[in-house]
């Protein structure tokens, strides 16, 4: 038997044998050591005329950060998951079906109870290193051993519900980042995707400007928001590397970004962080003020964060680069103008201004970001438009920087021969540049590169957007509520939905980094693949958590004048 065969098989498992047949198939393994498991399995499966047309392989890594990891494949028909979490944790958090699963050297018997819920019958494991006490575990849950090593689970316990196969056609309303990245996709998996947009091109309101940013979030606490930032981020550098890179697939450059402190309480506090070493250098590096002062040659007295593979990249041109993924699978219906959506049966209508029905199909998806606020189906969402203005520079206007500078203000090194400082966060509707707005982004700017005399005599030269904001600053990902019925739910899962309709809403000031992994998440929804992210950040990001919410506020009591 070659070294292929046999670790596809996996201690004398007939892989092949048990998913043949299949449309799906989901391995899970508790080590994912070097790799070559992994990649025997591949091999395996690219050799196997009747294979199954999707191989979703999940593997526990000691390796990476913290969290759930989705590393895209050259592949189409293959997902990699590798999660960095201790077995039993990395199960309860995960929401998957396994077909095949092998357990090497585990520790304890906790885990047996989460890995049963997410098994499917008829699953095969094959396991290394197992204790009495672990068979018996595993055997209480359902598992059937056919020896020391090898079982079968069949467990007369209710099973998760297993997503049916969809018809994979949907309308997706917006052409920005969060709707091109679902094109894409979309269309990766064999879905047929009609694309609907107001205006006549991509990118022409919140993901308009020249020059977005791409960097993570760090927290003493590791937060939720830290926590999908950081995976959002590291999915979309490995999305984008796969598209062929930042500058060269869409206008950009991973130059990196310094984030510089806010004072040297802020100064303190990431210093901490940087001394507990969590942080692998190649994410971010704390750079104390000489050596921050050293790569600027600009004042930083309280040292800066490097994070040496972040920089900008023009948001249009990364929805070109996306759509262009596409190919044939992508009809675009463009300067389709103020679009509605309708229910007829099992099937969604998109009509034009006028009633006349510009495109149908089973699923809808809203990516319009703050023009969701305008549509019936969403109009109830607490969803707000925060005018951003960013200025314009010409280059001899500010310092010439190698990569990108903030705090509580930005500025890029030249984009198409300007440079990009911002941008305020306003609570007006007004479209247009104002004075105002300029003197405040201009007055920031000089704070952060330490020149009184920056900008001066700048003309009024930049751009408006308004970003769709949610109230805890997280996106919408995932079914949309049917808010009128919601009645007195209490559990996510009881949210009554709309059929079929979904929401990539909320995208703030991150859609570039979100939408990849946004777009990735809610795919794998449509398709009832392994989700890429943990189930708390999955619910996290639930758009009926404001329902919930709403909820719980209405029964909390009122509060007395003198309570604080």
């Amino acid at each position: 038997m070659t070294a292929t065969a046999s670790v596809a098989r996996g201690a004398d498992m007939p892989m092949q044998d048990h998913w043949r047949g299949r449309a799906r198939y989901t391995v899970f393994d508790s080590d994912h050591g070097d790799g070559a498991r992994v990649a025997a399995l591949i091999a395996a499966w690219c050799a196997d005329p009747q294979r199954p047309q999707h191989l979703h392989i999940v593997a526990l890594a000691s390796d990476l950060q913290p969290g759930f990891h989705r590393i895209p494949q050259a592949e189409a028909g293959i997902t990699l998951d590798l999660l960095a979490a201790p077995l039993e944790s990395a199960l309860a958090e995960l929401s998957a079906h396994l077909d095949c699963i092998r357990l090497h050297d585990p520790a304890g018997s906790a885990f047996a109870r989460p890995l049963a819920r997410l098994t499917t019958l008829g699953a095969r494991l094959a396991a290394s290193g197992l204790d009495d006490a672990q068979r018996q575990a595993l055997t209480a849950q359902g598992f059937v051993f056919e020896n020391n090593d090898n079982a079968v689970f069949s467990s007369r316990k209710p099973r998760l519900p297993v997503t049916p196969q969809p018809v994979r056609h949907a309308l997706v309303l917006g052409a920005g980042l969060a709707g091109c990245a679902l094109a894409a996709r979309l269309c990766a998996r064999g879905w047929q995707v009609t694309l609907i947009e107001r205006h006549p091109e991509v990118a022409l309101e919140a993901s308009g400007n020249l020059a977005g940013i791409f960097m993570p979030l760090l927290s003493r606490d590791d937060n939720v928001p830290t926590r999908l930032t950081r995976a959002a981020y590291l999915y979309a550098l490995r999305l984008w590397e796969q598209l062929g890179g930042v500058g060269q697939a869409f206008d950009g450059a991973a130059c990196g970004v310094l984030q510089l402190a806010r004072d040297a309480d802020h100064a303190a506090v990431s210093r901490a962080i940087a001394n507990d070493g969590s942080v692998p250098p190649d994410f971010a590096r704390w750079l104390e003020s000489p050596q921050a002062e050293a790569l600027l040659g600009l004042p930083a007295p309280d040292g800066g964060w490097l994070f040496p593979q972040g920089g900008w990249a023009r948001p249009g041109s990364v929805c070109e680069a996306l759509l262009a993924s596409c190919g044939a699978r992508l009809t675009r219906c463009f300067g389709a103008g103020d679009v509605t959506l309708e229910r007829e049966g099992d099937t969604w209508l998109a009509r034009s201004p006028d009633g006349a029905v510009l495109a149908t199909a089973p699923s809808a998806v809203l990516a319009s970001g703050a023009g969701a606020r305008r549509m019936a189906l969403t109009a109830d969402l607490p969803l707000q438009a925060l005018r951003g203005q960013v200025t314009h520079l010409p280059p001899g206007a500010a310092p010439q920087l190698p990569l990108v500078l903030c705090r509580e203000a930005y500025l890029t090194p030249s984009a198409q021969g300007v440079l990009c400082a911002g941008a305020t966060y306003d609570l007006d509707a007004d479209p247009a540049l104002r004075a105002s707005s300029q003197l405040e982004n201009v007055t920031r700017l000089r704070a952060l590169v330490s020149d009184p005399h920056a900008a001066d005599d700048a003309p009024l030269a930049g751009r408006v957007g308004f970003r769709c904001v949610a109230p805890d600053r997280l996106p919408l990902v995932g079914r949309l509520p049917d808010i009128a019925a919601a009645g007195s739910t209490e559990r996510l899962r009881d949210v009554p939905r709309h059929p079929e309709l979904y929401g990539l809403l909320g995208y703030a000031s991150r859609g570039l980094i979100w939408a990849p992994l946004a777009a990735e998440l809610l795919a794998a929804q449509l398709e009832g693949e392994p989700l890429p992210l943990e189930m708390t950040l999955v619910d996290a990001l639930d758009p009926a958590r404001f329902v919930l919410r709403a909820r719980r506020g209405a029964r909390q009591p009122a509060s007395s004048a003198g309570d604080l």
